[in-house]
């Protein structure tokens, strides 16, 4: 009903009790009047204050649809009213966190795809080159060759960057189920020494194992194979030739610890807290690298409940230990 029907209704109504008590008492049927006057400004009264919170409500979403955040809705406390601005206001905070990880993954993937064009530049012009002095037709057979195996080289550490920037890119984004299958630490190291045994003998790197017992972890063998792998392949870039790789395993009911040591000079002091961080490449120790293995590998670890951090050995050398807990601590 309208409000004028409203009212031309209270005053039918009041003039009606009027005439009808005006039959018996005058006194009565000026009481009606006045009791009826009062009642219809108290009325009004309350309609006025109901509008205007309806009109600053309405203003309110309207202010959220052109971006402002600032809203407040407390004022909201009693009323018919209050259950639907309680609402509005849900609805606003669940619009603010989709918005903002909206805009967090849209910063996100600005960021992804300028490091991966950052690093891939220099292999890219890399092969360029080389392609374009194959080209030379003075070119031995034996350079040839070299110019080959140059080009294999590259393309295969472009293949490794691009696959392991998705891979971390989809766990950052929760993208991925890890299993939760019953890893031997003894199998783990087998597979993920196997993967990098070549490149070790070509650089002239030993890798020696010692494994105590039979520990176990729960956890996925193909991710974190890819983790240790990229572990043990930091540690053969920064071993010189003739230095050793060691990989120590052991266990408890508690947690079981992975522990890879090399014989090289070891990760700055300064650079420690560091080492893990995506593209970190600002010392000595990550210059050759890509600044992208340690941080998938970080990344595989972690999102499995597990642990991993680096040290400095005496009288030299860096140590990853990696510890996977069996039970909540």
């Amino acid at each position: 009903m309208s409000s004028k029907c409203r009212r031309l209704t209270h005053i039918l109504l009041t003039a009606a009790a009027a005439v009808f008590c005006m039959i018996f008492s005058p006194p009565c049927a000026a009481a009606v009047i006045v009791l009826s006057a009062v009642l219809f400004v108290l009325y009004e009264v309350l309609l006025s204050g109901r509008r205007k919170q309806v009109i600053q409500l309405c203003d309110n979403i309207d202010r959220i649809l052109r971006g402002d955040d600032l809203i407040n809705f407390d004022e909201y406390k009693e009323g018919e009213l209050s259950v639907l601005s309680a609402e509005v206001h849900k609805m606003t905070i669940r619009l603010r966190e989709q918005n903002a990880s909206l805009l967090n993954e849209k910063q996100f993937a600005k960021e992804a795809l300028e490091d991966i064009s950052h690093q891939l530049r220099t292999p890219l012009t890399s092969v360029m080159m080389i392609l374009g002095l194959m080209r030379s037709p003075g070119l031995t057979e034996k350079e040839r060759l070299d110019y080959l195996r140059e080009l294999y080289e590259l393309l295969a550490r472009m293949k490794w960057l691009i696959e392991t920037m998705l891979s971390l890119s989809r766990i950052e984004a929760d993208a991925v189920r890890f299993a939760a299958d019953t890893v031997t630490c003894r199998e783990l190291i087998e597979r993920s020494a196997e993967t990098v045994s070549v490149a070790a003998e070509l650089k002239g790197v030993g890798i020696k194992t010692a494994i105590d017992g039979e520990p176990v972890f729960t956890g996925d063998l193909h991710y974190t194979s890819e983790a240790v792998v990229n572990l043990l392949k930091n540690a053969i870039e920064h071993t010189p030739e003739g230095g050793t790789i060691t990989v120590t395993a052991k266990g408890n009911n508690l947690f079981s610890n992975i522990v890879i040591a090399d014989s090289g000079e070891g990760i700055p002091e300064n650079e420690l807290p560091h080492i893990f961080e995506r593209f970190y490449r600002s010392s000595e120790y990550t210059k050759n690298g890509y600044g992208i293995g340690l941080a998938f590998a970080k990344k595989v670890i972690s999102a499995q409940k597990g642990s991993l951090k680096a040290a400095n050995q005496k009288p030299k050398g860096a140590v990853f230990d990696i510890i996977f807990y069996n039970a909540v601590i």
